[in-house]
């Protein structure tokens, strides 16, 4: 068995990142990035999304260019890969390549075990990123990401924050950045509560929620806002598909259910059960499919190191608007 690499050894060989929580998934492949940019600026990075990998890609990846820099080869999705790929994965693992940096971000479970079995003997430094379902746990991650900004917020405040926002890692992550940039002072409940009844936000949410109901012009001015103060892109995308993915939940939910049976059922809290429906009129199923086709695009842009990441957030945003107004059958 390999000497298992150490947890806070970003430059390891291999990385496997386990769990279903996309906001942990995506900030344990961003470490790494940034380490190996960090130790090298022209690390190559390639970001593969899932069944992107295809058999016999494996060997091309890996080979060293001319140029000798590092390269970091993200595997997105390792528990989908197909059979073919999955031997050639392992088959590096027992012999990986001087100056690459694998991440293989696994689901987790019994599907695609044997992956991360294999990765788990050859040493690879291990990532957990499973998902918070308690509220203690998402408690103590809004602690940990004011902890992490340089601030500390009230306890009252961290479970106003929880009430207001859900449980939703990227939102509350999002909406600890921005009390930290914008209260000065101790953020406290009557902090947290002032911000949220009206304070303009530059957050990937509320470029989703004025995408979402096809004010375009709107969502793009809130989008430049929001990359110019320093919100991920990633984040915005996500964002992005969240607010579509809820209104086709919401649409395919029992009609006559009470919005707490919803909420439940769902799992949104119930006024964000209440904006959603407001946010349906106009939509179609065809219209979600179109939407979360032209979010999917954009991800894989950025995610990819597009050279204008911005456009291609413009882009969805127009797609997300057009498509919330261009059926004659909405739910």
């Amino acid at each position: 068995m390999a000497r298992k690499s150490a947890p806070d050894d970003l430059l390891a060989p291999l990385t496997v990142a386990v769990g279903q929580e996309e906001l942990l998934l995506d900030r344990a492949v961003a470490q790494v990035v940034a380490a190996a940019r960090a130790a090298d600026p022209d690390t190559d990075v390639r970001d593969l999304a899932q069944g992107v990998l295809q058999p016999g890609q494996l060997a091309e990846l890996t080979t060293p260019s001319l140029f000798a820099e590092r390269k970091v080869i993200v595997v997105r999705a390792a528990q989908d890969l197909s059979a073919d790929s999955v031997k050639e994965v392992k088959a590096y693992l027992e012999s990986p390549a001087e100056e690459v940096i694998m991440v293989l971000v696994h689901a987790g479970g019994a599907k695609g075990k044997g992956l991360l079995d294999a990765a788990k003997k050859a040493g690879a430094r291990e990532v957990a990123c499973a998902k918070l379902t308690k509220a203690g746990e998402k408690l103590a991650f809004i602690r940990n990401e004011f902890r992490t900004l340089g601030r500390a917020a009230s306890p009252e405040a961290c479970q106003a924050l929880l009430d207001s926002l859900g449980s939703d890692l990227r939102e509350l992550s999002a909406a600890c950045s921005q009390l930290t940039a914008d209260i000065e002072g101790p953020i406290d409940e009557t902090a947290v509560a002032k911000y949220y009844s009206g304070r303009a936000e530059a957050t990937g949410f509320e470029v989703a929620d004025l995408a979402v109901t096809g004010r375009a012009a709107e969502a793009l001015e809130r989008l430049r806002w929001a990359l110019a103060v320093g919100q991920p892109p990633t984040g915005i995308t996500y964002a992005l598909a969240s607010g579509v993915r809820s209104i086709g939940r919401l649409a395919s939910a029992g009609r006559n259910m009470r919005p707490g049976d919803l909420a439940r059922e769902l799992g949104m809290p119930p006024w964000k059960i209440d904006r959603v429906r407001q946010q349906m009129r106009g939509w179609t199923g065809d219209g979600v499919a179109a939407a979360l086709t032209a979010v999917a695009e954009a991800d894989a842009a950025v995610k990819g190191g597009s050279d204008d990441p911005a456009y291609a957030l413009e882009r969805a945003v127009v797609a997300v608007a057009r498509a919330s107004r261009a059926g004659s059958r909405p739910y």
